[in-house]
């Protein structure tokens, strides 16, 4: 059976991440629970999807059913709660996993990664970039954040050994190559926990965007002439 495990990160490191892989804006609306099943719409691109969570005996049962995008559009309005997040996609050796960046309802960053069967999961060593692990706590799941908002989160630094195991990662040193992404971002999500600036932004927060790309770049660059030769 599939299970996932989530972890914090720091924001800079996301943020980096966004810069060096292509993500896929999400905005997800959840309808009032149901003892027996739960319901919420998402809105990908161009795509619609109306998804049924059932209960089944070996964990959550997920349908998805693609409808008209104006129709997911006004849906989500009648939605009890609402979140929006990019969704990045990253091969790790054997595994997958998503870069999750909150936009609404408010900034938090995590990293999703997926496994095949319960005992890799187990197995499974976080890198040194990852932050802390949230999987059991179910106000990191994304109905949670949609319906209650986002839990107390903790800072989490990005150290220098941190920096050079996600450069590592990017640069492909796990033994794995870069994957195709899937046609939704949930088919990789279980427990579907990014930020980005809004599509119109203001010249002051074009003139900030600026200076995060001036520092995400020098912070790698700098990182990669620190970094001993293998």
């Amino acid at each position: 059976m599939s299970t996932t495990r989530v972890f914090l990160l720091a924001s800079s490191l996301a943020r980096l991440i966004e810069k060096e892989r292509e993500g896929r804006r999400i905005q997800q609306g959840y309808f009032p629970d149901r003892s027996e099943r739960g319901t919420h719409v998402q809105v990908e691109g161009t795509m619609g999807h109306l998804i049924l969570v059932t209960n089944g005996p070996h964990g959550p049962v997920e349908e998805a059913t693609g409808i008209p995008l104006s129709h997911a559009e006004t849906l989500l309005e009648l939605t009890a709660g609402r979140v929006e997040y990019w969704a990045i996609l990253l091969s790790m050796g054997e595994q997958r996993a998503a870069i999750l960046r909150f936009i609404s309802p408010g900034p938090l960053d995590m990293i999703a990664v997926s496994f095949e069967q319960d005992e890799q999961a187990r197995r499974f060593q976080p890198l040194a970039w990852f932050g802390p692990e949230v999987t059991a706590d179910p106000g990191y799941q994304t109905r949670s954040i949609a319906v209650t908002g986002l839990p107390a989160v903790p800072e989490v630094e990005a150290s220098n050994n941190a920096l050079n195991s996600l450069l590592d990662t990017l640069d492909n040193r796990l033994g794995g190559q870069q994957q195709s992404q899937p046609a939704r971002a949930e088919e990789l999500i279980a427990p579907q926990p990014g930020a980005s600036a809004p599509s119109e932004v203001s010249s002051e927060d074009e003139d900030d965007t600026d200076d995060l790309a001036i520092e995400d770049s020098v912070i790698r660059e700098l990182a990669r002439s620190l970094r001993p030769r293998r």
